[in-house]
């Protein structure tokens, strides 16, 4: 039986599927709403969406996946929440003539699931060597060594902090009450009634009732759900930055968001900060626990890698812009840094009831580095599990047991490469310094 509107909901949580949810909630009629988060401020940098920005595409080999992108670029350019955060740059994706061949299968793939569908297929040309993609990127003044792929109108980017931070205006003007801060915003245990979740404590040994809890903390949410670091954990991928000159920034405005399948993707620069991002592509890193084996994100304080990507994720976007802007090869990165996520082996999100807690908590987790994109509409299918009262997805159910094992998402078309763990970049870290000593 669905909940009265006026039932104390408490979202446990501020990035992009908190925020989402909040603002769904509020349009569902739900009145008694209330985010934590332990960061003193939105955008909160324990969200995977605290960053300059993110790719909003809608290619899936799961034509599902397809349609609920298509929904999400929809709601993008017409919810006022969002609508100054999106920018259909187009995209660009590649293959270079020495990527493997799972890359340029999953391309394929991935052209193959738009090219012919009404939605996308005026906007879809096939790029084959440097000229042709030169008609679109004219900026990219490297040997674009081998390239083939393709160019979609319908895709871009979104400023990923910049819409956390509307998200929490939008909903705090129309009655979301949000509690902030290391010691009342930071909830460190559920509290139970039998089976059912009635409330939870903070940091500041405060306990608050709730009827309904949604745990939407991300990379950190198996630290209030043990059992969800079976099948959901935390990891991280590599971000770096080069600050560009006012010039150099106005130069490579409005260029498609570019992803080289073997390689990296990047983005226009951001006008305010004049930063240009670059992410590596691969599996990522994780950070298991010695005793329990569940991935968390490292305690805040822990030194480096906090402040560094891995030699070979630097290697790899060193290579990127040799192909793309040699200009700016050599040029140091900055704000270097993991960004942390929630992941599962299938790269399906988990929107669910926790089991055995009497429809008292919801989980959201398994955003797998697809899931910031859906922010517009992902709180939609929130408001529909509560009205429903279970989750009748069997993708988006919760599961039990261990999803995976030792090779955690490389059977996922689009990670290339191999996996790794914190610990081993660490040690990797320290032989570097104490060879350059």
């Amino acid at each position: 039986m669905p909940i009265s509107k006026d039932t104390p909901i408490s979202i446990l949580g501020s990035g992009a599927w908190g925020l989402s949810t909040a603002i769904h909630l509020l349009a569902a009629g739900h009145t008694n709403l209330t985010v934590y988060d332990r960061s003193p401020e939105i955008p909160s940098p324990y969200s995977a969406a605290y960053d300059l920005n993110k790719i909003v595409r809608a290619e899936y080999e799961d034509p599902f996946y397809t349609r609920l992108a298509l929904q999400a670029i929809h709601a993008w350019k017409t919810h006022p929440a969002f609508t100054p955060h999106y920018h259909q740059t187009g995209y660009v994706v590649a293959c270079t003539g020495r990527a493997p061949p799972k890359a340029v299968e999953h391309l394929e793939k991935a052209l193959a699931s738009i090219e012919q569908d009404p939605a996308f297929k005026a906007g879809i040309r096939r790029l084959e060597g440097r000229e042709a993609f030169r008609d679109y990127t004219w900026q990219y003044t490297g040997p674009l060594s081998q390239w083939k792929g393709y160019y979609n109108r319908l895709a871009g980017y979104a400023h990923s902090s910049d819409s956390l931070r509307s998200a929490w205006e939008f909903a705090a003007r129309r009655g979301v009450k949000f509690v902030l801060g290391e010691e009342a915003g930071r909830v460190t245990k559920l509290v139970y009634s039998g089976k059912k979740c009635t409330g939870f404590v903070t940091a500041d040994g405060q306990t608050h009732s709730s009827a309904l809890t949604i745990v939407a903390l991300g990379a950190h949410g198996a630290s209030l759900l043990p059992s969800l670091g079976k099948f959901s954990v935390a990891r991280s991928w590599s971000v770096a930055h080069v600050q560009l000159t006012e010039e150099e920034c106005n130069l490579l405005r409005g260029i498609p968001t570019t992803n080289v399948r073997d390689l990296g993707f990047f983005f226009e620069p951001d006008p305010k900060t004049r930063l240009f991002k670059l992410c590596p592509l691969g599996i990522g890193y994780t950070n298991p626990d010695a005793k329990t084996g569940i991935s968390l994100p490292p305690p805040d304080r822990l030194p480096p890698p906090q402040d560094f990507i891995p030699y070979e994720d630097e290697k790899k976007l060193r290579q990127l812009l040799r192909e793309t802007f040699p200009w700016m090869a050599s040029r140091p990165f900055v704000d270097q840094k993991l960004c942390w996520f929630a992941d599962t082996a299938d790269s399906e999100y988990c929107i669910d009831y926790v089991p055995g807690t009497e429809n008292s908590v919801i989980c959201l987790s398994g955003d797998s580095g697809h899931g910031f994109k859906m922010m517009p509409v992902f709180g939609e299918w929130v408001v529909e599990l509560i009205q429903r009262g279970k989750q009748p997805l069997e993708r988006w159910q919760w599961r039990e047991g261990s999803v995976g094992g030792g090779d955690w998402g490389e059977k996922v078309s689009w990670r290339i490469g191999k996996g790794a763990e914190l610990g081993e970049l660490i040690r990797a870290k320290e032989r570097v310094v104490r060879a350059r000593l």
